[in-house]
């Protein structure tokens, strides 16, 4: 089965499907362990892990997939992967789209920015002509085949253009085929009933920030509303980078960790990691 048809199968349970963004392989174990069914690419993390740059359109289709073929094949359960725009016009989204399929992702993000495009939540984005992001979202239907892979439609419009126009573009994608919409950076919870009024049979995304534009609501309050679908997606990254931060400034300031107990054993990261696994592999292959 791929793992589209995978993620089909949760999409149609009736509860919520909260979802952490994560940029690296490790980050995937990591949420599988801690049970997720699902995990998605943040296109923020990796931007930030892979180049130290912030989320402005550098990464380029090559570096992303990349990275999302390393991180689905590091686990056995589904991937979304952050496409950016697709990284062109139709033509450059067929291509995206083979190449996610023969990499094993789930089901993918395109959304309607102008490239380059930057962080939903940050300031100044511009949006294509809603035509020619309606016929982005069929050359990706037309290109992931039989495969199930998820297309997930989403709308950058709320920012510059106002809620109507977000929610109107979100009507013409659907149309157009794409399986999930997902209107980014509604500011208020009073717009994000709105957009779940508005389309109250189709699976719908929020995506929550922590100090972003979107109202940091529950799951379940969410779910309540009308909402399929809950993206952490910089959660990961933002504690991450708070608890590496005190780790090296103790260890600049005091020339030692042995005082800094927000660590995993090491043991323990060993056998999480599979080292007993590889050891047994030493033994039956080596000499």
């Amino acid at each position: 089965m791929h793992p589209g048809q995978k993620l089909r199968q949760l999409l149609e349970r009736p509860e919520i499907i909260v979802i952490p963004g994560i940029y690296d392989c490790l980050g995937a174990k990591l949420a599988k362990n801690a049970g997720f069914e699902v995990i998605a690419s943040s296109g923020f993390g990796i931007a930030a892990s892979t180049l130290g740059l912030p989320d402005y359109g550098f990464l380029t289709a090559t570096e992303m997939l990349y990275s999302v073929g390393r991180i689905a094949q590091s686990v056995n359960i589904p991937l979304i992967a952050d496409c950016d725009t697709g990284y062109g016009n139709a033509l450059n989204v067929i291509r995206t789209v083979k190449d996610a399929v023969q990499l094993g992702i789930a089901g993918v993000i395109l959304e309607d920015q102008e490239w380059p495009k930057k962080c939903g939540h940050f300031e100044g984005k511009q949006v294509i002509p809603m035509t020619e992001h309606m016929g982005k979202i069929r050359a990706a239907v037309d290109a992931r085949g039989d495969s199930g892979l998820v297309i997930i439609a989403r709308t950058d419009a709320r920012a510059n253009l106002g809620l109507d126009e977000a929610i109107r573009r979100g009507r013409a994608y659907i149309q157009a085929g794409a399986d999930v919409l997902f209107v980014e950076a509604p500011q208020s919870v009073a717009e994000l009933e709105a957009i779940a009024q508005a389309f109250p049979d189709v699976p719908l995304v929020a995506n929550v920030i922590e100090g972003g534009k979107t109202p940091q609501l529950s799951a379940s309050q969410l779910q309540q509303m009308g909402f399929k679908v809950v993206f952490f997606a910089v959660s990961a990254l933002l504690a991450v980078t708070q608890v590496m931060t005190a780790c090296f400034e103790g260890l600049k300031k005091r020339g030692t960790t042995a005082d800094f107990d927000n660590m995993v054993n090491f043991e323990e990261f060993k056998e999480f990691i599979g080292i007993p696994q590889y050891q047994e592999l030493e033994e039956k292959y080596g000499e």
